[in-house]
């Protein structure tokens, strides 16, 4: 029966490969892939460039493992203009038996405005646009009707109508976000990102009704300290595309090991939960102008029975360049005596 079960959830999986095509790609550390959740969010760092990379191996337990990865590069004060964010990110995912690969290419920009004299408060203003690119191996499939009788026949034609292997379509973006930091380790973050807003055509069988859905979602961040050397670091991410919605909530906890003299290193833990799907566990450290992070989601969903409660395991990196800035020197008039 087991043996059973599992077969049809592998199966189960590879058809979800193209039925869920409509849902972008996702990351368990969203805070991570900034640009992947909202335009408004480039070139807001320390910072004068960053490079982020994502990977994101997924039920591997159970079938053909599914994959996401990809990164960004984005800047601060491009061109030394106050406020300018500017970024890139590729991501590739590949899913299922078929093999169903979307590769997402887009360019974003970002605007800072201070709303506020003292700018502890920020509006940023964000978008993007850029390319999705779809492709399926159908070769990798099995039909019922490829049994002889006796046994698999890949040999038999299954008389499929698959009228195209690859689709492109464009991609446009939009966010918002608001920015407090009222001291050196209390922030707060929120924001809105609303995507594929040209709702473009994905079939493979070129039925123009079928349309890639806007998503739409609503972040926060924050951190307080909660004592001399600990900072408490919740967020919160709910997102809609279509009848799906995907709701994580959780905190991180941040131990501060140094911060002076140009030096940053901290270790940080994290408890988080993707509501009706999995909970998840964090570890990362900073290390200067390093970030890095890995988390492994602790499947509780109906898949649980097949999956062992086994979800995927995530891996981030960031690399943050800041430039030296050296001192302005004042002209000084020395006395007549030297």
């Amino acid at each position: 029966m087991r043996r059973a079960f599992l077969h049809i959830a592998c199966w189960a999986l590879m058809f979800s490969s193209l039925a869920l095509s409509a849902q972008d790609i996702h990351f368990s550390q969203f805070d991570v892939a900034p640009m992947n959740y909202n335009p408004a969010m480039t070139g807001q760092f320390n910072g004068d460039y960053r490079f982020i990379g994502n990977q994101r191996t997924q039920w591997k337990s159970v079938t053909t493992p599914f994959s996401t990865f990809g990164g960004s590069v984005d800047a601060r004060n491009m061109k030394q203009i106050s406020g300018l964010g500017t970024g890139l990110s590729i991501y590739q995912d590949k899913a299922g038996d078929s093999r169903l690969s979307t590769l997402q290419v887009n360019g974003a920009g970002s605007w800072l405005i201070p709303v506020s004299t003292d700018s502890l408060h920020t509006l940023s203003f964000g978008a993007q646009l850029g390319f999705t690119h779809k492709k399926i191996d159908y070769s990798q499939l099995r039909y019922d009707n490829q049994w002889n009788g006796l046994a698999f026949d890949p040999n038999i034609d299954p008389n499929e109508p698959n009228n195209r292997d690859s689709r492109t379509y464009l991609n446009f973006n939009i966010g918002a976000g608001y920015y407090w930091k009222p001291k050196k380790r209390t922030e707060v973050y929120a924001g809105l990102g609303m995507f594929n807003l040209n709702t473009p055509k994905q079939s493979f069988y070129n039925e123009p009704t079928v349309r890639l859905d806007m998503r739409f979602n609503f972040h926060a961040n924050a951190a307080f300290p909660i004592s001399q050397e600990i900072d408490l670091l919740p967020s919160l991410l709910f997102q809609s595309q279509g009848k799906f919605k995907e709701l994580i909530l959780g905190a991180a906890g941040r131990y501060i090991l140094n911060d002076k003299a140009g030096l940053y290193r901290t270790i940080f833990v994290g408890l988080y939960m993707r509501a009706s799907d999995a909970g998840y566990l964090m570890a990362g450290m900073d290390y200067d102008n390093w970030r890095a992070a890995i988390s492994y989601d602790i499947n509780v969903s109906n898949l649980r029975p097949a999956s062992n409660g086994r979800g995927g395991l995530e891996l981030s990196l960031i690399y943050i360049i800041r430039k030296l800035k050296m001192p302005e020197i004042q002209d000084r008039i020395c006395p007549e005596y030297i």
